[in-house]
């Protein structure tokens, strides 16, 4: 049975499928690195697999993977090595001032999008990642062309200069360009604790709001509740919020090799917005195991390392792995550990977890109140604190019954709440609509 067939008993309403559909898939980076793209190459694959035409737009990079689409990429940022922020400080003046130009509002995008378009004839664009790197030239591209806009949100990029609500100086949330002024960015120095670069982001987010970029855009696909919630009260229409869970397939990854054994298990960015500091002063106090896999780019892993010189612990540090080699942490430990003190949209690492059927023990905080219920796929614990977390960590591990018994709760949600097919037909049924709409 196919996957189109199988779609009827997967969702409650039948969506209207096209024979095939034509998509611009339009993301900063065409190769694995992070959130985005794995959703990038995941959604691609799904969407071919059932007949329709997907064509990159992203910028040439040496890691890029090949397509016969590449020549309509935007021009490489200098070497075309760089990925993050900070190793442009290491180029030239020239290559800082063309990545400021594509941050505020990028020609080279609108040209080079509006010509795909023009050439391949699709049916609509589907954005994914722009900000900072392409600039919403490409939602305009579309736009002007007459080609309906689906973006899918991956953070808080467009309504927040520092994309998560987090004020690093303070190490809190932070809400005030939600409901005032943008301009409180450059007061708080949001961005890189610089007045400089958060002007230069404010500016291109007002220069969006000038454009009416929002307005331009049919739908918005944004993965959980409460990011859809952040969003409405920015003023985005309901009627354009879907609200559609990530995906994830975990057929691959079946019970055979799964044990529970006596350490847990954190995976990604060690950066203070994760609440890092806030974990590991919990496990000192318990003296219980734990594995932090994943890095820093600013090197806070080297901050936490000084705090816990010359105290008593078990933690090790791993670095960054790929997934062949994380994956057997994730099959064997205890239970994972996301402390995040930032909105986290939806973050991977916690379908991960529940792909290895491991329970996971979050904060209280964002969306990880939904994707994390407590008591029933893990445990919840207030934000910022250790005391709370060191005991919901004594409770998981002295009781090793519960936490199998979550953690397989978990693996039975995963496949009933984010699976590949519920995704794509509710995906596919936002795509119809707004296709529908333009026609």
């Amino acid at each position: 049975m196919d996957v189109i067939c199988q779609l009827k008993s997967a969702t409650k309403t039948e969506p209207a499928l096209p024979i095939s559909m034509k998509i611009i898939l339009v993301n900063y980076r065409y190769f694995l690195s992070g959130g985005p793209e794995r959703y990038l190459f995941n959604i691609t694959e799904i969407l071919e697999r059932n007949g329709h035409t997907v064509i990159p737009f992203s910028i040439q990079h040496n890691k890029n993977k090949p397509t016969s689409w590449s020549s309509y990429f935007m021009s490489p940022v200098g070497s075309g090595d760089e990925v993050y922020a900070n190793e442009y400080k290491k180029t030239s003046l020239g290559t800082v001032l063309k990545v400021l130009g594509r941050m505020l509002y990028s020609f080279e995008a609108k040209r080079k999008l509006k010509k795909l378009i023009r050439d391949s004839k699709p049916d609509l664009v589907y954005v994914l990642y722009y900000q900072n790197k392409m600039s919403a030239s490409v939602i305009d591209a579309a736009y002007e062309l007459k080609i309906p806009v689906v973006h899918r949100i991956s953070d808080f990029g467009s309504i927040c200069a520092n994309n998560i609500f987090y004020r690093y100086q303070e190490n809190a949330i932070c809400e005030k360009c939600l409901s005032g002024s943008r301009l409180n960015a450059v007061k708080l120095k949001c961005v890189g604790n610089s007045r400089v670069s958060s002007l230069l982001k404010v500016l291109a987010l007002k220069i969006q709001d000038w454009r009416h970029t929002t307005d331009k855009i049919s739908a918005f696909i944004i993965p959980a509740a409460f990011t859809a919630g952040k969003f409405r009260e920015f003023g985005i229409p309901d009627r354009k919020i879907h609200s559609i869970p990530t995906f994830f397939n975990s057929s691959n990854q079946g019970s055979a090799g799964i044990t529970y054994g006596d350490f847990f298990l954190y995976v990604g960015r060690v950066d203070p917005d994760k609440g890092i500091l806030t974990m590991v002063k919990a496990f000192v106090q318990t003296g219980f195991k734990l594995v932090i896999i994943g890095s820093s780019i600013e090197g806070y892993d080297q901050v936490i390392r000084n705090y816990l010189d010359g105290k008593k612990h078990q933690i090790t540090f791993l670095g960054k792995l790929d997934f062949a080699a994380i994956r057997p942490y994730l099959e064997s430990c205890l239970c994972t550990i996301c402390p995040s003190e930032c909105y986290d949209n939806m973050p991977n690492s916690v379908l991960e977890s529940y792909a290895s059927e491991k329970a996971v023990i979050a904060s209280r905080l964002g969306a990880l109140t939904d994707l994390v219920p407590d008591q029933q796929t893990g445990l919840l614990f207030k934000a910022a604190d250790p005391a709370d977390l060191a005991e919901r960590l004594s409770d998981m591990y002295h009781s090793p019954e519960k936490a199998i018994s979550l953690g397989r709760a978990g693996k039975k949600m995963l496949e009933s709440e984010f699976s590949e097919l519920y995704h794509y037909s509710q995906l596919m049924d936002v795509f119809n609509k707004v296709k529908s709409e333009y026609n």
